[in-house]
Formats: structure tokens, C-alpha cells, sequence
């Protein structure tokens, strides 16, 4: 109750199981000395994780330019084009203009109907991070250890 760090015991104190002092324990009936569990010292330990590759793929920058270019060589106007890729004449309008960037799915369609290169795959690589561990108690600790004193009893 009064937070000194010294040896502790169990008392109920108004109906209540608590860990307190010896001086605090007047304020109620000392059951029995809690036992303590040994913590072990502070060790820091460091992990270092390896590089992660990551494959992405990204529409190329000048998509639009691209698209519109070669549906001109093969004569195509922007509503027979639609038409023969299933898709609304706005959406072809809107990806031509730079408006509108297509999804991987409809680059994939638009390559293969074109044949041009939409889509490109990029390598990411993500740095290693160095991450810390204590041996420290946590809140989430303390918690655990009073789980195991309360079983035990």
C-alpha cells in the first residue's frame, strides 16, 4: 500500500488479498510471505534482422503517353478501342490524359492487348533495423507473475 520495496506479505485488508509491508499489514490480517521470484539481471541483447527483398511492380511513369501512342499507330480511335477491350470509352479518355493511373490488373490487359511494357517489376530492399530487448519487467510481466503466485495458492 505504501510502496516500500522491502519484503512483502499477503494480507487481507478489507476483503481484499493485497501484497504490502509489514508496517502496512496492521492495517489488515498478514496471511503469509510472498514468495519472490529471482529476476535476472538487466541483459540487453541486440538482433539485427536481415534485409528483406521485396518484388513490387509499379505502371511506368509515362504510361499514358504510351497507351495513346500506340493505339494511334494501329489506327484505333478511343471508342473502338474501348470497345475491343471491354472497357468505357471515359476510362480510356482519363488513362490517356494522365488522369487516371491504371490498376496492375487492367495494365496487364492493356500490355497484352498493345503490346507494350506497362508494368515493371521493382526490387525494394528494406534496411536492417536494429531492434532492442531488455530483460526488464513490464506491466505485462508483473501481470504474469502474479498469475502464477495466485495459481499456486
Amino acid at each position: 500500500m505504501c510502496g516500500a520495496e522491502t519484503k512483502l506479505f499477503y494480507a487481507i485488508v478489507e476483503g481484499t488479498k493485497l501484497s504490502v509491508c509489514k508496517h502496512c499489514g496492521k492495517f489488515g490480517k498478514i496471511i503469509s510471505p510472498v514468495k519472490t521470484e529471482k529476476i535476472a539481471e538487466k541483459k540487453e541483447e541486440f538482433f539485427v534482422e536481415k534485409p528483406k527483398k521485396e518484388i513490387i511492380q509499379v505502371i511506368t511513369k509515362d504510361f499514358a503517353a504510351k497507351i495513346k501512342k500506340k493505339r494511334e499507330q494501329m489506327g484505333l480511335r478511343q471508342e473502338d478501342f474501348a470497345k475491343k477491350i471491354s472497357e468505357k470509352e471515359s476510362l480510356i479518355h482519363n488513362i490517356e490524359s494522365g488522369k487516371f493511373e491504371p490498376s496492375i490488373e487492367l495494365a496487364r490487359k492493356l500490355e497484352k492487348f498493345l503490346h507494350i511494357k506497362l508494368v515493371e517489376e521493382y526490387e525494394e530492399e528494406h534496411k536492417p533495423q536494429i531492434s532492442q530487448k531488455s530483460e526488464s519487467m513490464t506491466i505485462g510481466d508483473m501481470i504474469k507473475v502474479k498469475r502464477r503466485i495466485n495459481n499456486k495458492e
